[in-house]
């Protein structure tokens, strides 16, 4: 299903950055090819170093770089995806997003393709609750963003509550559907059971069985 597509992920600055690694490695498993975009608060939780070298791809983590390396990555990267995977999705990233704001080079890229993306929210279960975040997540729904579910149990900050980053294997399952094509999207569909009747008469009808086998 992720055979030979292009996936970019953006890890934000969150604990559960550390699971990008997993991530990264259950999409390469699958033949997906994997380019990652990290924000300035995610280095402080995982290294660009691992993720390059899980995803064998340079990892973006700079808005601007040096004019004898120049490459306006937000394009290249929107051109070059199947998918963008949000994993995990902070407060701040979401926010962002809702709100038109590009100002890193991972928000900027959002706002510069029209793929499909994926937002893996993880927060403490205070902030997920927060009627504002609510209001942000709902918002992306309705522009068409796939948002996920964010599991509950024990989180960061000792409480539990909702607000853990779903498992791996769920994220991978929810691009698989991201990138199934729905070729009966849009379609109406009458499904109907039982035999059928043609009158001949006011009294007499032919039928036949449900199978759709005559009676004879």
């Amino acid at each position: 299903m992720l055979e030979n597509k292009k996936i970019v992920l953006g890890v934000t600055g969150g604990i559960a950055a550390y699971k990008a690694a997993e991530l990264i490695r259950a999409l390469i498993k699958k033949g997906a090819q994997v380019k990652v975009i990290m924000t300035k608060s995610a280095k402080e939780f995982i290294t660009p170093l691992t993720l390059q070298t899980l995803s064998q791809n340079q990892v973006y983590t700079d808005m601007f770089v040096p004019a004898d390396k120049y490459e306006m990555a937000h394009i290249t990267l929107a051109e070059f995806a199947d998918a963008f995977v949000i994993a995990p999705a902070t407060a701040n990233i979401i926010g962002k997003i809702a709100s038109g704001i590009g100002d890193d080079l991972l928000s900027t890229t959002i706002m510069a393709q029209e793929k499909p993306t994926l937002i893996c929210p993880a927060m403490n279960d205070k902030m997920l609750a927060n009627p504002i975040v609510q209001k942000n997540i709902n918002k992306l729904k309705k522009f068409g963003y796939a948002v996920m579910e964010s599991a509950e149990g024990e989180l960061a900050c000792k409480t539990k509550g909702k607000g853990r980053l779903p498992d791996v294997a769920e994220i991978v399952e929810a691009i698989e559907t991201l990138l199934t094509p729905k070729d009966f999207a849009g379609v109406k569909i009458l499904i109907t059971a039982g035999p059928t009747e043609e009158p001949l008469d006011p009294v007499r009808f032919i039928t036949n069985l449900s199978s759709g086998k005559r009676l004879i």
